[in-house]
C-alpha cells in the first residue's frame, strides 16, 4: 500500500495560496464579465472564499453549458470563477503528489507533455518495436466510451485516497465532484481542473497495471485514449483483454471502435495518423477543415465575418498541419480561400510562412 499523505488542508486554504489561484484561474480570460465581477471585490471574495472552505460551507454554483466542435464535438460544464479559484487552490497543493506517481507516458493535461509529445513518443515506439522485432508487429489502440459522464465518484474518490489522506482534503474534493455530476455519484464536469487531474488519477492504476505489472514498454495514454505496440496479433488480442478488464474493474467501458491491428495501417492518436516514417493528418479532421473554410469564404464573400475572423481560423488549422507531413493537404484546404478577392494573400503567404515552405 503506498504511503498517503496528510496535513495539507492548511497550504490549501492559506490566503496566499487562494490569490494564487485566483491569478491562474483568471489567467486568459481576465476580461470575461465574470471574472471582472469577481475581481471588482476581490479581497473580500477571497476571504469570503477561505472562509466557506475552512468552515465546511463551500458548495459549487451552477456550471455553465456549451458545445465545442474541435477537436470534435463534445459538451463543456464550465464551473463558475468562484469555483475555478477553489479547484486551483486544490490542485496547487495535491497535483505534485499525484504527477510524481504517473507515468511519464501519460500526455494529457500535465505539464510538459501535450497532443505533440504524445504524437512523437508514439512514432518513437512503432520505430523502435519494428527495429526489434520486425514487420509482424501490432498496434493496440483503445479509448474509453464516454469517459467523463462515466467516472464514478466513489471510486474515483478511492484512487484519491491512496494517496490523499487528509479527511478536509478529501470533503472538499468530494464536495466539488458531488456539486457538478450527471447524475447522483455519476460524472465530472469536462471543463473543470479537478475533472482533469481526477480523470488521470483514475487511469492512473491502469497505467501502472500495462507498464509494471505486465512489461508494455510501448504504452501511450492521453487521456481516455491508449496504444500499445506489440510483437505480433497473438499478444496485441492479450493485452486487449486484459486492459480490458481493468478498465471494467474501474467502472468503465473501452470503446466498441477499439481494435488491434498491424503497424502499416498507420495509428490514429491525438488527432493524426502515426507511422514509423511520417505523421498524416487525420482523414476526417480535413474534411471538416475543407467544409469549414468554403462556408467561411462565403461568410467574408457575404461581409458576415472580418479579415481578423477568417486570419486566425487559418492560424488555428496552420497550426495543426505544421506538426505533420501535410504540404499539399494544406494547399487544397485553402483553395476555396485563394479564389476569394482579399483572401488571397492570408492562404498563401501563411501557409508557407508557418508550414517552413
Amino acid at each position: 500500500m503506498p504511503k498517503t499523505i496528510s496535513g495539507l488542508w492548511p497550504s490549501i486554504t492559506q490566503f496566499d495560496n487562494i490569490y494564487r489561484a485566483y491569478l491562474e484561474a483568471r489567467r486568459s480570460k481576465r476580461y470575461r464579465p465574470d471574472v471582472l465581477r469577481f475581481s471588482e471585490s476581490l479581497e473580500d471574495n477571497l476571504f469570503a472564499l477561505q472562509a466557506a472552505m475552512i468552515e465546511k460551507t463551500w458548495t459549487p454554483g451552477p456550471q455553465r453549458e456549451f458545445i465545442v466542435r474541435e477537436p470534435k464535438l463534445r459538451a463543456i460544464q464550465a464551473p463558475p470563477f468562484a469555483d475555478r479559484v477553489v479547484h486551483h487552490a486544490l490542485v496547487a497543493v495535491v497535483g505534485p503528489h499525484f504527477e510524481r506517481r504517473f507515468i511519464s507516458d501519460s500526455f494529457a493535461c500535465r505539464e510538459g507533455k501535450g497532443t505533440q509529445a504524445a504524437v512523437a513518443r508514439v512514432q518513437h515506439f512503432l520505430r523502435v518495436a519494428k527495429r526489434n522485432w520486425g514487420d509482424g508487429i501490432y498496434v493496440v489502440k483503445a479509448d474509453i466510451s464516454k469517459y467523463f459522464a462515466s467516472i464514478q465518484h466513489h471510486i474515483l474518490m478511492d484512487e484519491v485516497e491512496r494517496v490523499i489522506a487528509d479527511p478536509d482534503v478529501l470533503w472538499l474534493w468530494r464536495q466539488i465532484i458531488s456539486g457538478y455530476g450527471h447524475e447522483a455519484g455519476l460524472g465530472l464536469p469536462v471543463g473543470a481542473l479537478t475533472s482533469q487531474l481526477g480523470a488521470n488519477v483514475l487511469l492512473n492504476r491502469l497505467d501502472h497495471i500495462a507498464k509494471d505489472d505486465m512489461g508494455l514498454r510501448f504504452y501511450v495514454r492521453y487521456m481516455d485514449d491508449f496504444v500499445a505496440v506489440v510483437k505480433d496479433k497473438a499478444e496485441a488480442q492479450r493485452v486487449l483483454q486484459a486492459l480490458g478488464k481493468v478498465v471494467n474493474a474501474l467502472g468503465l467501458s473501452l470503446n466498441p471502435k477499439t481494435a488491434i491491428h498491424p503497424w502499416q495501417r498507420g495509428v490514429d492518436f491525438c488527432g493524426y495518423r502515426i507511422w514509423p516514417t511520417h505523421v498524416l493528418p487525420r482523414k476526417r479532421n480535413i474534411k471538416r477543415a475543407r467544409a469549414d473554410f468554403r462556408e467561411l469564404a462565403s461568410q467574408f464573400y457575404h461581409g458576415e465575418v472580418d479579415l481578423e475572423h477568417v486570419r486566425q481560423r487559418v492560424m488555428s488549422f496552420l497550426a495543426y498541419a505544421k506538426h505533420c507531413n501535410a504540404q499539399r493537404t494544406v494547399e487544397g484546404v485553402l483553395g476555396d480561400l485563394v479564389l476569394v478577392p482579399g483572401l488571397r494573400d492570408i492562404a498563401e503567404k501563411a501557409a508557407l510562412r508557418d508550414l517552413g515552405l
